[in-house]
């Protein structure tokens, strides 16, 4: 099928438009600029110019294919999280409006850290309201589904690693690396699920293939969860600085805008998930990762 990927030139989305064509899929994937043609066209797909903010460029993708992925979001900057999640609502309703009724398939992401803490969370689990203005998207993914669109969600573990990585764990690090230690908090233990980019890129293009139930949620966690001070510690090694547990509002102070993330407890099964797609995670792990690839000179 032609396969219309938004991200398709990130960290994601770039494995994933290679995980498509390897797959035998066309890709049109979504660009800002030249420079974005050009990338997407060295990996041997057809590139789409458009932008997050232009609805109607969004649309004239979707129209053209006959699966979607919808991979991007604006993760630059915390302050404007709020106003992120909005646009990403009204992204999934554009996509409905071209999809709604047909039986293509779509699907979007979402994240892990939505769902209840303190217990092991499962496909079947519920975003709730918090802190965290992500459940917009699961939101409008249910409101979409219920147009009768072909709709299915990927909740992505708050560490996608892999070499290229520029998101959380390379945030830890360079707070670490600038305050010269590395920080976790010792009231309670919290932890973070965690997948290789190859293993979520194979994840996506099984959901869009298989297509089983439209609003069904699927868990991109190739491990449950890893304790938030094993992956401090393998920094401050990577760093070789000390390595300390604070208090929670030490902790807070210490992370400043990255504290709620740095907080997050969440332990998530992916065993439906690979039940229903016959998804089998073979990336490294996440601390091998981060002791071999992220301290590369």
């Amino acid at each position: 099928m032609k396969v219309f990927v938004t991200g398709a030139t990130g960290f994601i989305g770039s494995a994933l438009v290679n995980e498509l064509l390897h797959a035998g899929h066309q890709v049109l994937g979504l660009v800002r600029s030249k420079e974005g043609e050009k990338a997407i066209k060295a990996l041997g797909a057809e590139a789409c110019f458009g932008d997050l903010t232009d609805l109607n460029s969004l649309r004239k993708g979707a129209e053209q294919a006959d699966g979607l992925v919808h991979t991007a979001f604006n993760h630059d900057d915390f302050t404007v999280l709020q106003e992120s999640c909005e646009n990403d609502r009204r992204i999934i309703e554009a996509f409905g409006d071209v999809f709604a009724g047909d039986g293509r398939p779509m699907v979007i992401t979402s994240a892990l850290g939505l769902l209840p803490r303190g217990r092991v969370v499962y496909e079947s689990d519920q975003a709730v309201a918090g802190p965290n203005p992500r459940i917009a998207t699961e939101q409008a993914a249910d409101a979409v589904a219920a147009r009768g669109v072909n709709i299915s969600v990927v909740r992505l573990a708050p560490t996608v690693h892999g070499e290229g990585d520029h998101g959380f764990v390379p945030m830890l690090i360079g707070i670490a690396r600038q305050k010269g230690i590395s920080v976790y908090q010792d009231e309670s233990p919290n932890y973070w699920p965690a997948v290789h980019r190859l293993d979520a890129a194979r994840l996506y293009r099984l959901a869009l293939e298989k297509a089983v139930t439209a609003g069904i949620r699927y868990h991109a966690s190739a491990e449950q969860g890893i304790a938030f001070q094993e992956i401090t510690a393998a920094i401050g090694r990577g760093l070789n600085i000390p390595v300390t547990g604070k208090t929670k509002e030490e902790a807070a102070r210490h992370f400043g805008s990255f504290a709620h993330f740095a907080a997050m407890d969440v332990q998530a099964s992916s065993e439906e998930t690979q039940r229903v797609l016959g998804w089998q995670p073979a990336g490294p792990d996440l601390i091998r990762d981060i002791e071999t690839v992220y301290f590369k000179s």
